[in-house]
Formats: structure tokens, sequence, C-alpha cells
């Protein structure tokens, strides 16, 4: 059997313990007979993650909350997937990947080249669960630093996802972010999530907002829109006709639909 890895030391309701929540909710989801993102791989670091996963579970009412984690996933995985198929030897950084599967879950073509970068005490947490190997890399640097992008090749198309990030940085550093990927790489997609600023200014947290892709356009002259949606409009995979119910209603609403966006940039 595995040793269990103790992660008890991580503060309650710290930075650090929202990613463990994270990683809860995506493994609770995903042990569901009908799981939307199928994500074995969060699930085994569960039970490889020595900390008191019972509190977390009445903390977060994952039965009905899971679904806010996973759909928005689910929806990023499926963009990614869509530019694995069209690029199965592409480079993908996975910025702000906190604990996150993604690279694991998904069936990844063989030459891809895929780089997980957070700051140095998360890949720290996750050198202890997850291993390097073949084709996967992981990057201890902030992602708004400079310095990391000279670890990355710029011979193919790239795919930048940043999931649960860019409402954490300021939007002075979100523009710098683009600007070096687009400087750096020749093609690509930029695929992330983002809060309205409604949303932004109820949570002490979040530093920034986005109202629309035609802001990011006007960022940046090299991004060209390709998608701007909402995770609700998955509703349909909810396999409770209840919770169905919620997230039609929040994929329907105007109000409820700009709680969340997610945004597809191609350069």
């Amino acid at each position: 059997m595995t040793a269990k890895v103790d992660f008890s030391d991580v503060e309650w309701r710290s930075v650090t313990w929202t990613m463990l929540v994270t990683l809860f909710l995506r493994a609770y989801e995903s042990r569901s007979p009908r799981s939307i993102l199928n994500d074995r791989a969060a699930a085994e670091l569960v039970d490889r993650i020595d900390y008191d996963w019972p509190r977390i579970e009445r903390t977060t009412a994952p039965r009905s909350n899971q679904y806010t984690v996973t759909l928005r996933a689910r929806a990023l995985d499926d963009w990614t997937g869509e530019f694995l198929t069209a690029h199965p030897d592409a480079t993908v950084l996975h910025l702000g990947c906190g604990l996150d599967s993604r690279a694991f879950r998904l069936n990844l073509p063989a030459d891809v080249r895929w780089f997980d970068v957070d700051m140095p005490e998360v890949i720290a947490m996750r050198r202890r669960v997850i291993e390097e190997r073949t084709g996967y890399r992981m990057i201890a640097s902030s992602v708004t630093g400079a310095a990391w992008f000279d670890d990355i090749p710029t011979d193919r198309p790239t795919l930048v996802v940043a999931e649960g990030l860019v409402m954490y940085l300021t939007e002075d550093e979100i523009r710098e972010l683009l600007q070096r990927i687009t400087d750096r790489f020749p093609s690509g997609q930029i695929v992330f999530d983002a809060m309205p600023p409604s949303i932004v200014r109820a949570q002490k947290l979040f530093k920034s907002s986005i109202r629309s892709a035609a802001q990011v356009q006007g960022w940046n002259r090299r991004l060209r829109c390709v998608e701007e949606t909402t995770p609700w409009r998955l509703y349909p995979l909810v396999p409770s006709r209840f919770l169905r119910g919620i997230y039609w209603a929040m994929a329907s609403l105007p109000w409820l639909r700009s709680f969340e966006r997610l945004y597809r940039f191609s350069f």
C-alpha cells in the first residue's frame, strides 16, 4: 500500500486550502457512476493525501457544489481536447495549476509537451504526490515572472490554459502575461475563466474582472476571440434533475449567466 502524504499543515481557509477543496470536489464528482469529469487521478490523489477530508466535505456541501467546479473544468478540458486533436504535437502551458490533474485525466497524444506552472510552494506540494515523466514537467515560478518562459520551446503550436487564475492577478499583470505569450509563441490559443466586476467587488481575494472578450482584445491586438461562453451551458450533463434545472437557469438567465465566463482566444 502506498504511504499517505501528510498535508495536515495546510492552514484552514488559506489559498493552499482552496486547492485541496477544488481537488476534493473533482474527486467527489469523479466517483459518481455518471461522472462528468472522470478525474480518476484526482480521486487517487485524495486517497493518497492525509488531510481532514470529512471536514472539507461538511464545509463544501459537495452534493450540490461539485458541479460548479466540474462543469468549468469539463468545458476547459473540451477546448483542450479540441486543440490537441488539431495539434497532436502541441506544447501546453497549464498556468496556476494548483493540484489539478488535467494532464493525467485527459487522453493526451504521445507527442504533447505539457508544463504545469505555479508558485514554488505549490509545485513543492505537487512534487510530494506527482512525479514528472516523459512529456510532462513542473515549473516552480509565479506565472507573472518572465524568466520561466526561457524554459519553454517555441517550435510548436502552443495552448495556454489558466483555470481559476486571472481573477487573482491585477489587470496590469494579466496584460503583461498575455503580451509575453503572444510575443514568444508564433501561434496557439489561450483559454481561461474570469469573473465580471459585480462578483469581483464582492470578493476580497479577487483583484481584477473582465467584462467581455472585446476588453481583452483591446489589450492585445494579436488575440482573436474564438468563443466566449459560460460553463453552465453544460447543464445537460448534470445527472440530478433538480440540480440540472438550477444550472439550466444559470445558463439561461443573463444575470446568472455572467457569474462566470469562459474565454477562448487564438493568436
